[in-house]
Protein backbone atom coordinates (compact mmCIF):
# COMPACT_ATOMS: atom_id res chain seq x y z
CA UNK A 1 0.00 0.00 0.00
CA UNK A 2 0.88 3.67 -0.57
CA UNK A 3 1.94 5.22 2.25
CA UNK A 4 0.94 8.76 0.72
CA UNK A 5 -2.53 7.82 0.19
CA UNK A 6 -5.72 7.99 2.64
CA UNK A 7 -8.17 5.73 3.67
CA UNK A 8 -10.75 7.48 1.21
CA UNK A 9 -8.80 6.57 -1.88
CA UNK A 10 -9.14 3.00 -1.21
CA UNK A 11 -12.48 2.97 0.19
CA UNK A 12 -12.52 5.07 -3.51
CA UNK A 13 -10.64 2.29 -5.35
CA UNK A 14 -12.69 -0.29 -4.02
CA UNK A 15 -16.26 1.67 -5.07
CA UNK A 16 -14.45 1.24 -8.23
CA UNK A 17 -13.63 -2.46 -8.39
CA UNK A 18 -15.62 -4.65 -11.24
CA UNK A 19 -18.66 -6.05 -10.16
CA UNK A 20 -18.56 -3.96 -7.08
CA UNK A 21 -21.80 -3.69 -5.34
CA UNK A 22 -23.10 -2.23 -2.18
CA UNK A 23 -23.53 -5.65 -0.04
CA UNK A 24 -19.69 -6.91 -1.31
CA UNK A 25 -18.29 -3.19 -0.29
CA UNK A 26 -20.27 -3.37 2.62
CA UNK A 27 -18.64 -6.82 3.58
CA UNK A 28 -15.02 -5.94 2.10
CA UNK A 29 -15.36 -2.62 4.71
CA UNK A 30 -16.18 -5.09 7.64
CA UNK A 31 -12.37 -6.70 7.30
CA UNK A 32 -10.53 -3.81 8.42
CA UNK A 33 -10.18 0.21 7.26
CA UNK A 34 -10.13 0.66 4.07
CA UNK A 35 -6.67 -0.04 3.19
CA UNK A 36 -7.31 -3.60 4.38
CA UNK A 37 -10.45 -4.29 2.42
CA UNK A 38 -8.06 -3.33 -0.51
CA UNK A 39 -5.79 -5.76 0.60
CA UNK A 40 -8.23 -8.34 1.07
CA UNK A 41 -9.57 -7.18 -2.61
CA UNK A 42 -5.78 -8.19 -3.73
CA UNK A 43 -5.31 -11.24 -2.53
CA UNK A 44 -2.98 -9.70 0.01
CA UNK A 45 -4.63 -10.07 2.77
CA UNK A 46 -7.08 -12.72 4.98
CA UNK A 47 -10.78 -12.44 4.06
CA UNK A 48 -13.36 -12.70 6.79
CA UNK A 49 -17.17 -12.76 7.41
CA UNK A 50 -19.53 -12.85 4.08
CA UNK A 51 -16.42 -11.72 1.94
CA UNK A 52 -14.67 -14.78 2.53
CA UNK A 53 -18.54 -16.43 0.85
CA UNK A 54 -18.01 -13.71 -2.07
CA UNK A 55 -14.62 -14.50 -3.07
CA UNK A 56 -15.47 -18.16 -3.37
CA UNK A 57 -16.33 -17.16 -6.74
CA UNK A 58 -12.81 -17.81 -8.48
CA UNK A 59 -13.71 -15.24 -11.47
CA UNK A 60 -14.55 -12.42 -8.84
CA UNK A 61 -11.64 -13.07 -7.07
CA UNK A 62 -9.47 -12.94 -10.07
CA UNK A 63 -10.84 -9.97 -11.42
CA UNK A 64 -10.59 -8.03 -7.80
CA UNK A 65 -6.98 -9.00 -7.38
CA UNK A 66 -6.01 -8.01 -10.90
CA UNK A 67 -7.82 -4.43 -10.21
CA UNK A 68 -6.91 -3.88 -7.13
CA UNK A 69 -3.00 -2.76 -7.63
CA UNK A 70 -1.12 0.61 -5.81
CA UNK A 71 -1.50 2.13 -9.06
CA UNK A 72 -5.63 1.70 -9.38
CA UNK A 73 -5.71 2.97 -5.89
CA UNK A 74 -3.73 6.03 -6.70
CA UNK A 75 -5.30 6.99 -10.47
CA UNK A 76 -8.50 6.79 -8.90
CA UNK A 77 -7.79 9.07 -5.75
CA UNK A 78 -6.34 11.34 -8.67
CA UNK A 79 -9.60 11.10 -10.58
CA UNK A 80 -11.32 12.20 -7.08
CA UNK A 81 -8.97 15.21 -6.43
CA UNK A 82 -8.76 16.53 -10.09
CA UNK A 83 -12.55 16.76 -9.99
CA UNK A 84 -13.15 18.23 -6.78
CA UNK A 85 -14.90 15.13 -5.17
CA UNK A 86 -15.06 14.13 -1.18
CA UNK A 87 -15.42 10.74 -0.70
CA UNK A 88 -16.70 9.31 2.73
CA UNK A 89 -16.65 6.09 4.49
CA UNK A 90 -18.99 4.38 6.60
CA UNK A 91 -18.10 4.79 10.08
CA UNK A 92 -15.92 7.66 9.55
CA UNK A 93 -15.94 10.81 11.46
CA UNK A 94 -17.15 13.42 8.61
CA UNK A 95 -19.68 10.22 7.31
CA UNK A 96 -23.02 12.14 7.30
CA UNK A 97 -25.54 11.48 10.50
CA UNK A 98 -28.49 11.36 8.47
CA UNK A 99 -27.52 7.92 6.93
CA UNK A 100 -27.09 6.17 10.95
CA UNK A 101 -30.14 4.29 11.39
CA UNK A 102 -29.84 3.08 7.87
CA UNK A 103 -29.55 -0.94 7.97
CA UNK A 104 -27.25 -0.74 5.02
CA UNK A 105 -25.84 2.52 4.64
CA UNK A 106 -24.11 3.58 1.79
CA UNK A 107 -20.70 2.33 2.48
CA UNK A 108 -19.01 4.99 0.48
CA UNK A 109 -20.34 7.80 -1.01
CA UNK A 110 -18.88 10.39 -3.23
CA UNK A 111 -19.87 14.24 -3.16
CA UNK A 112 -19.50 17.90 -4.43
CA UNK A 113 -20.83 20.46 -2.92
CA UNK A 114 -22.25 21.85 0.46
CA UNK A 115 -22.51 19.37 2.95
CA UNK A 116 -24.19 21.52 5.63
CA UNK A 117 -27.26 21.47 3.40
CA UNK A 118 -28.11 17.76 4.84
CA UNK A 119 -28.49 19.28 8.37
CA UNK A 120 -31.60 21.61 7.22
CA UNK A 121 -35.03 20.42 6.67
CA UNK A 122 -35.23 18.24 3.36
CA UNK A 123 -38.41 17.24 1.24
CA UNK A 124 -38.15 14.75 -1.61
CA UNK A 125 -39.61 15.52 -4.68
CA UNK A 126 -39.91 12.76 -7.25
CA UNK A 127 -41.91 11.37 -10.42
CA UNK A 128 -41.65 10.51 -13.91
CA UNK A 129 -39.05 10.74 -16.63
CA UNK A 130 -41.93 11.50 -19.01
CA UNK A 131 -43.98 14.13 -17.29
CA UNK A 132 -46.45 15.93 -18.71
CA UNK A 133 -46.21 19.83 -19.47
CA UNK A 134 -48.53 20.59 -16.04
CA UNK A 135 -46.55 17.96 -14.21
CA UNK A 136 -43.20 20.19 -14.57
CA UNK A 137 -44.77 22.99 -14.08
CA UNK A 138 -45.80 21.70 -10.98
CA UNK A 139 -42.44 20.48 -9.83
CA UNK A 140 -41.36 23.76 -10.69
CA UNK A 141 -43.53 25.63 -8.66
CA UNK A 142 -42.82 23.29 -5.52
CA UNK A 143 -39.13 23.15 -5.58
CA UNK A 144 -39.58 27.19 -5.61
CA UNK A 145 -41.84 27.43 -2.96
CA UNK A 146 -40.40 24.86 -0.79
CA UNK A 147 -36.73 26.40 -0.86
CA UNK A 148 -38.37 29.82 -0.40
CA UNK A 149 -39.65 28.51 2.86
CA UNK A 150 -36.24 27.29 3.80
CA UNK A 151 -36.49 23.26 2.92
CA UNK A 152 -33.72 21.81 0.92
CA UNK A 153 -35.53 19.94 -1.91
CA UNK A 154 -33.86 16.58 -2.66
CA UNK A 155 -34.25 14.35 -6.07
CA UNK A 156 -32.59 12.83 -8.67
CA UNK A 157 -31.62 14.74 -11.90
CA UNK A 158 -33.48 12.80 -13.71
CA UNK A 159 -35.58 14.33 -16.85
CA UNK A 160 -39.30 15.58 -16.05
CA UNK A 161 -40.15 15.75 -12.18
CA UNK A 162 -36.82 15.48 -10.99
CA UNK A 163 -35.06 18.03 -13.16
CA UNK A 164 -38.37 20.81 -12.73
CA UNK A 165 -37.96 19.96 -8.78
CA UNK A 166 -34.44 21.07 -8.89
CA UNK A 167 -34.56 24.17 -11.52
CA UNK A 168 -37.65 25.46 -8.96
CA UNK A 169 -34.91 25.03 -6.21
CA UNK A 170 -32.59 27.05 -7.71
CA UNK A 171 -34.67 29.97 -9.33
CA UNK A 172 -35.61 30.47 -5.40
CA UNK A 173 -32.04 32.14 -5.08
CA UNK A 174 -33.64 31.09 -0.94
CA UNK A 175 -32.04 29.39 1.82
CA UNK A 176 -33.35 26.01 0.63
CA UNK A 177 -31.34 24.28 -1.89
CA UNK A 178 -31.48 21.61 -4.18
CA UNK A 179 -29.86 18.04 -3.33
CA UNK A 180 -29.23 15.76 -6.01
CA UNK A 181 -28.39 12.22 -5.95
CA UNK A 182 -27.63 10.67 -8.97
CA UNK A 183 -26.70 7.11 -10.43
CA UNK A 184 -23.49 7.40 -12.18
CA UNK A 185 -20.39 8.80 -11.77
CA UNK A 186 -20.69 12.55 -10.91
CA UNK A 187 -18.43 13.29 -13.68
CA UNK A 188 -20.60 11.10 -16.00
CA UNK A 189 -23.80 13.84 -16.72
CA UNK A 190 -26.98 11.66 -17.48
CA UNK A 191 -29.36 12.85 -18.77
CA UNK A 192 -26.36 14.58 -20.98
CA UNK A 193 -28.91 17.70 -21.45
CA UNK A 194 -28.83 18.51 -18.01
CA UNK A 195 -24.99 19.45 -17.60
CA UNK A 196 -25.93 23.14 -17.01
CA UNK A 197 -28.50 21.90 -14.44
CA UNK A 198 -25.66 19.43 -12.90
CA UNK A 199 -22.91 21.91 -12.54
CA UNK A 200 -25.79 24.65 -11.12
CA UNK A 201 -26.76 22.02 -8.65
CA UNK A 202 -23.09 21.19 -7.18
CA UNK A 203 -22.18 25.13 -6.98
CA UNK A 204 -25.53 25.94 -4.99
CA UNK A 205 -26.63 22.77 -3.43
CA UNK A 206 -25.18 19.17 -3.28
CA UNK A 207 -24.17 16.48 -5.88
CA UNK A 208 -24.42 13.17 -3.46
CA UNK A 209 -23.69 9.61 -5.12
CA UNK A 210 -22.69 6.41 -4.46
CA UNK A 211 -21.06 5.51 -7.61
CA UNK A 212 -17.17 5.86 -8.41
CA UNK A 213 -15.91 8.40 -10.87
CA UNK A 214 -16.29 7.13 -14.16
CA UNK A 215 -18.83 4.77 -13.80
CA UNK A 216 -21.89 5.00 -16.38
CA UNK A 217 -25.74 5.05 -15.68
CA UNK A 218 -26.13 1.63 -15.51
CA UNK A 219 -30.44 0.39 -14.82
CA UNK A 220 -29.62 -1.08 -11.25
CA UNK A 221 -28.16 1.76 -9.92
CA UNK A 222 -31.03 3.48 -9.95
CA UNK A 223 -33.36 1.77 -7.61
CA UNK A 224 -30.08 1.43 -4.97
CA UNK A 225 -30.16 5.59 -5.65
CA UNK A 226 -34.03 5.80 -4.82
CA UNK A 227 -32.99 4.21 -1.15
CA UNK A 228 -30.47 6.97 -0.58
CA UNK A 229 -33.22 9.94 -1.47
CA UNK A 230 -35.63 8.23 0.55
CA UNK A 231 -32.78 8.18 3.64
CA UNK A 232 -32.51 11.83 2.94
CA UNK A 233 -36.29 12.97 2.89
CA UNK A 234 -38.31 13.86 5.96
CA UNK A 235 -41.29 13.62 3.33
CA UNK A 236 -41.83 12.18 0.11
CA UNK A 237 -43.67 13.53 -2.27
CA UNK A 238 -44.78 12.08 -6.04
CA UNK A 239 -45.77 15.05 -8.25
CA UNK A 240 -46.37 12.82 -10.92
CA UNK A 241 -45.97 9.22 -11.60
CA UNK A 242 -47.50 6.16 -13.99
CA UNK A 243 -48.68 3.10 -12.24
CA UNK A 244 -45.17 1.70 -11.43
CA UNK A 245 -41.71 3.06 -12.01
CA UNK A 246 -38.51 4.35 -10.25
CA UNK A 247 -40.64 6.66 -8.33
CA UNK A 248 -43.32 3.89 -6.52
CA UNK A 249 -39.83 2.35 -5.74
CA UNK A 250 -38.52 5.61 -3.49
CA UNK A 251 -41.95 5.27 -2.31
CA UNK A 252 -41.70 1.36 -0.59
CA UNK A 253 -38.18 2.77 0.77
CA UNK A 254 -39.86 5.53 2.35
CA UNK A 255 -42.77 3.75 4.23
CA UNK A 256 -40.24 1.18 5.09
CA UNK A 257 -38.61 3.79 6.82
CA UNK A 258 -41.65 5.63 8.16
CA UNK A 259 -41.25 8.63 6.20
CA UNK A 260 -44.88 10.53 4.98
CA UNK A 261 -45.58 10.20 1.46
CA UNK A 262 -47.71 13.05 0.03
CA UNK A 263 -49.07 13.08 -3.51
CA UNK A 264 -50.25 15.33 -6.23
CA UNK A 265 -53.50 15.15 -7.33
CA UNK A 266 -53.76 14.70 -11.48
CA UNK A 267 -56.89 13.93 -13.98
CA UNK A 268 -58.26 10.45 -13.71
CA UNK A 269 -57.96 10.04 -17.18
CA UNK A 270 -54.31 10.70 -16.99
CA UNK A 271 -51.95 7.78 -17.28
CA UNK A 272 -49.11 10.18 -16.10
CA UNK A 273 -51.30 10.80 -13.05
CA UNK A 274 -52.45 7.02 -12.45
CA UNK A 275 -49.79 6.16 -9.40
CA UNK A 276 -49.72 9.28 -7.84
CA UNK A 277 -53.84 9.15 -8.08
CA UNK A 278 -53.57 5.11 -6.47
CA UNK A 279 -51.12 6.79 -3.57
CA UNK A 280 -53.91 8.80 -2.49
CA UNK A 281 -57.05 6.30 -2.84
CA UNK A 282 -54.87 4.03 -0.72
CA UNK A 283 -54.22 6.87 1.74
CA UNK A 284 -51.07 9.64 0.62
CA UNK A 285 -51.93 12.77 2.10
CA UNK A 286 -53.05 15.83 -1.25
CA UNK A 287 -50.28 18.06 -1.98
CA UNK A 288 -52.37 20.88 -3.61
CA UNK A 289 -49.55 23.89 -2.88
CA UNK A 290 -46.05 23.60 -1.17
CA UNK A 291 -48.05 24.46 2.37
CA UNK A 292 -49.19 21.07 2.37
CA UNK A 293 -45.82 19.76 2.53
CA UNK A 294 -44.53 23.11 5.22
CA UNK A 295 -47.68 21.36 7.20
CA UNK A 296 -46.40 18.04 6.97
CA UNK A 297 -42.88 19.14 8.58
CA UNK A 298 -44.98 20.82 11.26
CA UNK A 299 -43.29 24.10 9.90
CA UNK A 300 -44.98 27.41 10.30
CA UNK A 301 -46.09 29.43 7.49
CA UNK A 302 -48.19 32.07 6.15
CA UNK A 303 -50.72 30.97 3.19
CA UNK A 304 -48.57 30.90 0.35
CA UNK A 305 -49.10 33.19 -3.01
CA UNK A 306 -48.03 31.23 -5.39
CA UNK A 307 -47.60 32.74 -9.05
CA UNK A 308 -49.07 36.05 -6.95
CA UNK A 309 -46.13 38.24 -9.03
CA UNK A 310 -46.14 36.99 -12.76
CA UNK A 311 -42.64 37.42 -14.59
CA UNK A 312 -43.36 36.36 -17.60
CA UNK A 313 -43.82 38.58 -20.70
CA UNK A 314 -47.46 39.06 -21.71
CA UNK A 315 -48.70 37.68 -25.03
CA UNK A 316 -48.93 39.84 -28.01
CA UNK A 317 -52.46 40.18 -29.21
CA UNK A 318 -52.00 38.31 -32.50
CA UNK A 319 -50.68 35.44 -30.60
CA UNK A 320 -53.50 35.70 -27.85
CA UNK A 321 -55.56 33.02 -29.63
CA UNK A 322 -53.44 30.68 -29.85
CA UNK A 323 -52.61 30.07 -26.45
CA UNK A 324 -56.70 30.46 -25.48
CA UNK A 325 -56.98 27.65 -28.03
CA UNK A 326 -54.30 25.53 -26.47
CA UNK A 327 -55.69 26.49 -23.37
CA UNK A 328 -58.96 24.75 -24.15
CA UNK A 329 -56.93 20.94 -24.96
CA UNK A 330 -53.34 20.73 -26.04
CA UNK A 331 -52.75 21.38 -29.80
CA UNK A 332 -50.51 19.92 -32.47
CA UNK A 333 -49.88 22.93 -35.02
CA UNK A 334 -51.65 21.02 -37.61
CA UNK A 335 -54.30 20.96 -35.12
CA UNK A 336 -53.73 24.75 -33.69
CA UNK A 337 -53.94 25.91 -37.38
CA UNK A 338 -56.71 24.72 -37.89
CA UNK A 339 -58.64 25.76 -34.50
CA UNK A 340 -57.37 29.31 -36.05
CA UNK A 341 -58.31 28.75 -39.67
CA UNK A 342 -54.66 30.22 -40.30
CA UNK A 343 -51.40 28.79 -42.03
CA UNK A 344 -48.75 26.69 -40.42
CA UNK A 345 -45.94 29.66 -40.86
CA UNK A 346 -48.17 32.04 -38.88
CA UNK A 347 -49.21 29.32 -36.27
CA UNK A 348 -46.27 28.53 -35.92
CA UNK A 349 -43.90 31.37 -35.08
CA UNK A 350 -47.13 32.02 -32.38
CA UNK A 351 -46.03 28.57 -30.79
CA UNK A 352 -42.43 29.39 -30.58
CA UNK A 353 -43.39 33.66 -29.26
CA UNK A 354 -45.38 31.39 -26.37
CA UNK A 355 -42.78 28.83 -25.84
CA UNK A 356 -40.21 31.28 -25.47
CA UNK A 357 -42.07 33.53 -22.97
CA UNK A 358 -42.59 30.44 -20.95
CA UNK A 359 -46.92 30.20 -21.54
CA UNK A 360 -46.99 27.07 -23.80
CA UNK A 361 -44.50 23.41 -23.07
CA UNK A 362 -44.28 21.52 -26.23
CA UNK A 363 -43.96 17.32 -25.29
CA UNK A 364 -43.84 15.15 -28.74
CA UNK A 365 -45.23 17.63 -30.99
CA UNK A 366 -48.40 18.69 -28.37
CA UNK A 367 -48.46 21.83 -27.14
CA UNK A 368 -50.12 23.17 -23.82
CA UNK A 369 -50.30 26.09 -21.70
CA UNK A 370 -48.16 25.92 -18.28
CA UNK A 371 -48.09 28.35 -14.90
CA UNK A 372 -50.97 30.28 -13.99
CA UNK A 373 -53.15 31.25 -16.75
CA UNK A 374 -53.63 34.79 -18.42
Amino acid sequence: MSASLPPQAYAAALAALPAMTVHRLAALLRNGAPEVAFAVAAGQARPSGLIAEVLRDASLASAWRQAARPEFAEATWQRCTDLGLRVMVAGHAEYPDVFAAEAVPPPVLFCRGDLDVLGGRRAALIGTRNATASGRSMAVQLGRDLARAGVHVVSGLARGIDGGAHRGALAAAAPGRPIAVVGSGLDVVYPAEHRDLWEAVAEQGLLLGEAPPGAPPEPWRFPQRNRIIAALAEVVVVVESRESGGSLITVDEALERGRPVMAVPGAVSSRAASGTNRLLRDGAAAVLDAGDVLTALAIDHLPLAVGAVELRRRPAPTDRAAYEACQQRPRTLDGLAEALGCGLGQAAMSLARLRQDGWLAESDGWFETIGAPL
